[in-house]
């Protein structure tokens, strides 16, 4: 079977189908998109652009005497660069904590990722999992989406909940979720039920698989500061608010864009022409 490739179309991803020609599913990601973004990323914007303008206001007067223009976009990127930078960070920690749970040694990294390397290595401590899949993709016909998974654990816990490290829990098996970012957030809810609900696994080299059942899922939090292991509940309710989601899409990129017909009576060059004026 073929690898699954992915294509962008208006700023969202799309997995395309490994044996069907034309047929892309949209990527998990992208469908969480639609939920409402979050009123406080406008001040957040605003006071990330206020604080670059401050903290280099010499920096900024100079460039602005020069190239009043070329300030503006400088400032207006300011919470750009610093999402890019964050996002570069959280794909570096993801590649790190794959090789660590793949069983790859990683001697020394950068010294702003060491904090995410030592705090993996503390869960792996603390938790002990062991390793089912990891970044593979989810593919679902059924409800046409598909999604590339961090991984799929055993865990041992007892009868509290709590990981024994040492194996004498009950095992259970597991969709998790790396999360880098300053918080942990509800929609990782909707993407850890959207992949436990795919139809099918592919692997790298294509090879397709059902998609087992799931004792449970879990978040794996890590920034420089600290790191923690929660779970994540990814019930039908869930599942049903992704895949009002998934509808929600198909309005946004095809349906809202076909139900406003073409004018079939408008105004003549802006300005009523009456019946007298025509005759005239």
């Amino acid at each position: 079977m073929p690898k699954i490739r992915t294509i962008y179309r208006g700023g969202s991803r799309f997995y395309l189908h490994p044996e069907i020609r034309d047929l892309a599913h949209p990527g998990v990601t992208s469908i969480i998109g639609m939920l409402p973004k979050q009123n406080f990323l406008s001040p957040w914007n605003a006071r990330m652009t206020a604080e670059l303008a401050v903290d280099s206001i010499d920096f900024i007067s100079s460039m602005a005497e020069r190239d009043r223009e070329g300030a503006v976009q400088y400032l207006k990127g300011a919470a750009r660069r610093y999402t890019k930078i964050r996002a570069d960070i959280g794909s570096e920690a993801h590649d790190i904590f794959e090789r660590l749970i793949r069983g790859e040694e990683v001697y020394s990294v950068r010294a702003d990722l060491a904090p995410y390397l030592r705090h993996f290595r503390e869960f792996m401590e603390a938790v002990n999992p062991e390793l089912v899949r990891a970044e593979d993709v989810a593919w679902s016909d059924t409800y046409g989406y598909a999604g590339s998974f961090d991984v799929i654990l055993y865990v041992w816990l007892d009868e509290k909940g709590n990981p024994t490290p040492d194996r004498s829990g009950t095992r259970y098996l597991v969709m998790a979720d790396w999360k880098t970012s300053k918080a942990t957030y509800p929609d990782v809810a909707l993407q850890l039920a959207a992949y436990q609900r795919a139809d099918f696994i592919i692997d790298p080299e294509g090879k397709r698989e059902p998609m087992p059942e799931f004792d449970g899922a879990f978040v794996l939090h890590i920034t420089d500061e600290t790191w923690s292991f929660k779970p994540v509940v990814t019930d039908d309710d869930v599942f049903e608010e992704f895949l009002r989601l998934r509808g929600t899409f198909d309005w946004d990129r095809d349906l809202s864009r076909r139900v406003i017909g073409k004018p079939i009576a408008k105004a003549a060059g802006g300005k009523i022409v009456t019946g007298t004026q025509r005759r005239a």
